[in-house]
């Protein structure tokens, strides 16, 4: 191999390398969502798996695969991050019930904990709404994206 070769050669490896780190770079800058800034839990690397039933029953018509939680398992003003699922549902008043994804906007943290009316993100700070899923706080550029729930009877269905 020549001088000029062995140049050529770790100018090159060199190249691939800077390129490597240039692209994950970006894919941690990235944002997640579509046009309007919100997208479903398959923006973030697929539809969440599915818990299973609390009590490993379902309700008629409920598939045991869709339920989340039982409504008892949620506290009024609080809430419950479903790490696995990648989910946490909400329940700021009495009854009415919020999924959203658990992937924060900033930079893809699950957020981790439900507390004084805000969903919280361990890495950075970010708190968003337990009604709506909006930035209270950020660094966060943008909200929680929405999940479809729906309750039946005492069980939490992913739609």
């Amino acid at each position: 191999m020549t001088r000029h070769d062995t140049r050529s050669s770790s100018r090159r490896a060199m190249l691939a390398g800077a390129c490597a780190a240039c692209a994950a770079a970006l894919a941690g800058c990235a944002r997640y969502g579509t046009s309007s800034g919100l997208a479903g839990p398959a923006a973030y690397g697929g539809a969440p798996s599915a818990g299973t039933s609390p009590a490993g029953t379902s309700p008629a018509g409920t598939s045991a695969s869709n339920v989340l939680a039982s409504t008892a398992e949620i506290p009024v003003g609080g809430g419950k991050v479903l790490t696995a699922q990648k989910i946490v549902i909400t329940q700021p008043q009495a009854g009415s019930f919020h999924a959203f994804t658990a992937i924060c906007t900033h930079q893809g943290c699950i957020v981790n904990t439900v507390s004084g009316g805000t969903i919280n993100c361990p890495c950075h700070g970010s708190e968003y709404s337990i009604a709506n899923g909006s930035v209270v706080r950020g660094p966060a550029p943008l909200p929680l994206a929405a999940v479809s729930i729906k309750v039946e009877g005492t069980s939490i269905v992913q739609v």
